[in-house]
């Protein structure tokens, strides 16, 4: 398996726990400052992850 493929994978992950971190609101406030900078953070190395994955497999 060569290490793009890898790198598609980790982007796959990133980007499951940024749509979990976003699906988990808190009961009363909605979501909070720190979830949505998380979520944010993972969205962006979710990305990164993707398109080195791609520019690495071309």
């Amino acid at each position: 398996m060569g290490f793009g493929v890898v790198l598609l994978v980790l982007g796959g992950f990133l980007l499951g726990g940024a749509y979990s971190i976003w699906k988990a609101d808190s009961d009363t406030r909605g979501r909070t400052g720190p979830q949505v900078g998380f979520a944010v953070v993972l969205l962006v190395g979710a990305v990164l992850a993707t398109a080195s994955g791609i520019l690495r497999l071309v």
